[in-house]
């Protein structure tokens, strides 16, 4: 089996996405202060998956909340949090992903773990955030593999290095597009006169559709699926995005920014499907001049300089599905079922017909 190490991404392969620069590592990592971890999960023939949990800083979230917003593309999942997060515009803990039948379990380790960190004593409410979507076609979901242990280890592997990609924590048994899904980032410098900051995406791609790489009708010349199962069918939905930014943004421009990251998805193939749960979760890492008793909003960015951060989520929400795709590898699972990883080479050979490389 090719490991997932020596598979390239977007841009390894000539895959330039859209004209504005990156960041350093080209992920989400890139927004100064934010760290991610992953622990995966495989065990036996059935299981396949695992978490990964996104930190806006290292330091006590709940303290020190950050704004955000959620933007739902299509409500057929299970988006804990969800509408404390859009009531009072900010996040108090890291925001964690998982599996459809894991929430429950992962919200609860979420909790006790912001419970215990010091300074919290006299907590007595926690809005945890949890993201899924729907690993079954590989794991063996009904056995809720994820829990106290596994979330607690990612946590402790967050880091502010380069996420890794592909088959990996929450991504480890997902399906997007007919082929092995799974974690993909990147990210985007903003220009000058908005300060040069970052936007970066982090995906748990595992949804519907024919893959299309700039255009290019990859899935369709690929013969379409690579999804075997015992009944030949596979019907795939769902995906969360992750929006981080150091810009100062409100929480009703974050939500703005959230909604244009599905333009990026559209860009790739993705159709939400009636059972595709589809959420969209943006937070800003500055917050603007908060001094005692100031309530002025003038370090926000004016509705009227969001289209280039418009712009900027759109690009980077592509390439991190396609840095998904070429990062994972083919994986069996539950069923003796298939998921074959996007191949490098015919890919490359469509693309050069239609003269994207």
């Amino acid at each position: 089996m090719q490991k997932q190490n020596d598979r390239p991404r977007a841009r390894d392969i000539g895959i330039n996405v859209g004209p504005l620069a990156t960041g350093p590592a080209n992920t989400i990592t890139d927004v100064p202060g934010l760290a991610v971890g992953h622990e995966t999960v495989i065990r036996g023939q059935s299981v396949r998956t695992g978490v990964t949990a996104i930190l806006p800083h290292t330091g006590n979230i709940f303290r020190d909340k950050v704004p955000a917003a959620v933007y739902v593309g299509n409500g057929f999942g299970k988006f804990v949090g969800l509408s404390q997060v859009n009531e009072l515009g900010e996040i108090e803990t890291p925001i964690l992903l998982t599996n459809t039948l894991s929430v429950g379990r992962v919200a609860d380790a979420l909790i006790d773990y912001v419970l215990a960190i010091h300074g919290n004593e006299d907590v007595g409410s926690v809005n945890p955030i949890v993201g899924e979507t729907n690993d079954g076609f590989l794991n063996d979901i009904r056995g809720k593999h994820v829990g106290s242990e596994e979330v607690n280890a990612a946590l402790r592997a967050a880091t502010t290095n380069p996420p890794e990609e592909g088959c990996v924590g929450a991504g480890t048994g997902t399906i997007a597009l007919g082929f092995k899904g799974g974690i993909g980032s990147a990210s985007r410098r903003l220009p000058p006169e908005l300060g040069s900051k970052m936007i970066g995406v982090l995906v748990q791609s595992n949804f519907g559709g024919s893959l299309t790489i700039k255009g290019a009708p990859v899935g369709t010349e690929l013969n379409g699926s690579h999804i075997k199962g015992a009944d030949g069918v596979h019907e795939v939905g769902s995906v969360v995005v992750v929006i981080a930014t150091d810009t100062c943004l409100d929480s009703r421009n974050l939500r703005r920014l959230a909604a244009r990251s599905q333009h990026g998805l559209a860009r790739t193939g993705y159709v939400s499907e009636n059972r595709s749960g589809d959420y969209f979760i943006a937070f800003s890492t500055l917050k603007r001049n908060s001094l005692s008793g100031d309530s002025r909003m003038a370090n926000y960015v004016r509705n009227e300089d969001m289209t280039p951060l418009f712009n900027a989520v759109i690009e980077a929400t592509e390439e991190a599905v396609y840095n998904s795709l070429l990062r994972a590898t083919t994986m069996s699972g539950r069923d003796n079922h298939v998921a074959e990883a996007l191949p490098i080479q015919p890919t490359r050979e469509v693309l050069q017909r239609h003269n994207i490389l």
